[in-house]
């Protein structure tokens, strides 16, 4: 039986080996894939779109969807196909400037709480704390309500209220890599505090700060959808992904394909968006590859 047992060892090794590794890289396969398509027709919707995203045509109101028109047609006659393309360049590009800026935000004041520590840190932890006593989207509907609702001023709602988590995660990582020997290495050699933050620390940080900020492009697009819905985002004629839901949950049983084709296209980017930035969690983190 034992002997039996240590023959079957190896294949048994193996065989959880492939699934693992198949886990990991098919979800990142699965994660590109649908990045990659959502993104490509964003970028390349003025010449994919077959129609003008905003063109009314009163004799195709309410069409279903056929070779014509893709995916059907809006209460004004407007290609859904047509809309759903424009409206992905204006939910990628609120999630890519967003996660850029807080991202930004997050990676100095995380790297200076860290680096310095003492006073420096315990004034930037404490405001860090105090902004994340307040529930993220009810802040960010505070504070849009005092503006003009625009997509520059979403953008920067968004990424404005959206550091404190990448602030904590670099503050963490830089106490553990500043008393690391290069770190300590390089200040003996002379090195400025510029220096050691941006060459020898942020480098190392970098990893965590990736995955984080992919996760983040996913919910800053959920975030603006969500504005959107309620009226507060991109406003009409300009289409978004959660303005064309607002517009067909009036219709739902009459024209579902308003409401289904955008919600399939949040659904299945920021499903691409989570995967990806789990796989890269499980492909960067050391302790995860063993």
């Amino acid at each position: 039986m034992n002997e039996a047992t240590s023959l079957q060892t190896p294949t048994a090794n193996g065989y959880n080996k492939r699934r693992v590794l198949l886990s990991r890289y098919g979800l990142l396969v699965l994660g590109l894939f649908l990045v990659g398509v959502m993104s490509v027709g964003a970028l390349l919707a003025p010449w994919i779109a077959p129609f003008d995203p905003s063109a009314i045509n009163v004799d195709a109101i309410f069409l279903p969807p056929s070779w014509t028109h893709l995916l059907g047609t809006d209460s004004l006659g407007r290609d859904i196909f047509s809309r759903m393309l424009y409206g992905g360049r204006v939910s990628l590009w609120v999630g890519f400037v967003a996660v850029g800026l807080s991202v930004g935000i997050g990676l100095v004041l995380g790297l200076v709480a860290g680096y310095f520590g003492g006073l420096v840190d315990e004034v930037i932890m404490r405001g860090v704390d105090v902004m994340l006593c307040f529930p993220s989207f009810f802040l960010i509907l505070a504070v849009i309500a005092f503006l003009e609702p625009s997509l520059f001023n979403i953008m920067v709602v968004i990424g404005l209220t959206s550091w404190m988590g990448v602030a904590r995660l670099v503050r963490a990582e830089t106490l553990s890599l500043k008393s690391r020997d290069y770190v300590l290495a390089a200040k003996v050699s002379g090195a400025g505090h510029i220096r050691v933050l941006f060459h020898h620390i942020l480098p190392n940080a970098a990893a965590p700060v990736l995955v984080s900020a992919t996760l983040g492009v996913a919910g800053a697009i959920l975030v603006e959808s969500s504005l959107s819905f309620l009226g507060l985002g991109v406003q009409p004629p300009t289409p978004s992904w959660g303005n064309m839901l607002m517009e067909g949950k009036d219709v739902l049983e009459i024209a579902p394909w308003m409401s289904v084709f955008p919600g399939m296209a949040i659904l299945l980017t920021v499903l691409g968006y989570n995967l990806l930035g789990e796989s890269l969690r499980d492909l960067l983190d050391p302790r995860l590859r063993q």
